[in-house]
């Protein structure tokens, strides 16, 4: 069963927090377009295994306070929320778990503010060294204006376009065994460009549905109130986080461990090597099949890959 949220002041805004069990504190940072409900799965068994388990629903997302404004959701700001939320909570520091946006989160944070982070956990998206080019700019160049994370900086086309149906959108998002790693790899160029706009007007994808109609409806039921600008908010500021990191050195140092997943094909494999030379202290475990929803998708070998390198 999932708790319930408290609430803790943080940063200035009213945060949700979903908490279970005594002991080491784990915070467990989810990405787009989810909520702390996607640790469903790690929650009870993390707390089960004596850990202090916490999953906040992230600024702007579910329960938590979304302020209006895209410079709101810098990651000055962003990683304000988990300084407010460690003080809360009256933590000094925790181990750091995060998928997707919540792992670049953390990568930045392990950057930024690494004495708060005692050991670093990510799902999916591996830590890169910061690019010579706005990244955006690189995007556009390299996989045009449809490709998602371009489309988020144009227009709020996607902010209206998912608030008109959350469940179809969820229904063509969270998918399992859509693509193999082989089949991308053989797909011509333009098809390799995600857009979810081009997704959401189809009437159906492939694969299978990762969630039950009542996880789905969960999901979105929620982002139907909160709306999806806020969330899409964290990638219009990806320019800005990219100024914030000049002169920053990208080396880290905190014990970490990386689970990537093979078929999540937003994610090139040689990335996941390549940063090797930038985190001192790095396992890698890659689970197969598994795309991009690892904790969602494998929970039981995520529970069991995590409480093992613990």
């Amino acid at each position: 069963m999932f708790p319930d949220p408290h609430f803790v002041a943080s940063n200035g805004i009213r945060m949700a927090v979903y908490e279970e069990g005594e002991g080491p504190a784990v915070i467990m940072l989810h990405g787009f377009p989810e909520l702390a409900f996607s640790w469903r799965h790690q929650i009870p068994a993390l707390a089960a295994a004596g850990y202090r388990t916490i999953a906040p629903d992230m600024r702007g997302y579910g329960q938590t306070e979304g302020p209006d404004g895209v410079d709101e959701y810098s990651v000055s700001k962003l990683i304000g929320d988990l300084h407010g939320l460690l003080d809360a909570l009256q933590l000094e520091r925790a181990i750091f778990v995060g998928h997707d946006m919540g792992a670049i989160l953390l990568w930045h944070m392990a950057m930024l503010a690494p004495e708060r982070i005692e050991k670093l956990v990510i799902l999916n998206i591996p830590h890169f060294p910061r690019f010579h080019t706005d990244p955006i700019e690189i995007f556009r160049r390299k996989l045009g204006d449809d490709f998602y994370i371009v489309n988020f900086q144009d227009s709020d086309e996607a902010d209206r376009a998912f608030a008109a149906d959350p469940v179809h959108f969820f229904n063509i998002m969270m998918r399992k065994n859509q693509i193999t790693r082989a089949q991308f790899d053989q797909l011509p160029a333009p098809m390799k460009v995600m857009s979810l706009i081009k997704a959401m007007q189809r009437e159906g994808s492939g694969g299978e549905p990762l969630l039950t109609t009542e996880e789905r409806d969960y999901f979105a039921d929620a982002f139907a109130k909160s709306g999806f600008t806020n969330p899409i908010n964290w990638y219009r500021n990806w320019t800005r986080n990219w100024q914030a990191l000049a002169g920053v050195d990208p080396i880290i140092r905190i014990p970490t461990l990386f689970i990537g997943a093979v078929d999540d094909v937003v994610v090139p494999l040689e990335q996941i090597e390549a940063m090797r030379p930038l985190v001192e202290d790095l396992s890698i475990e890659m689970l197969q099949p598994c795309g991009h929803w690892s904790q969602q998708e494998r929970p039981e070998d995520v529970n069991r890959i995590i409480l093992q390198w613990l």
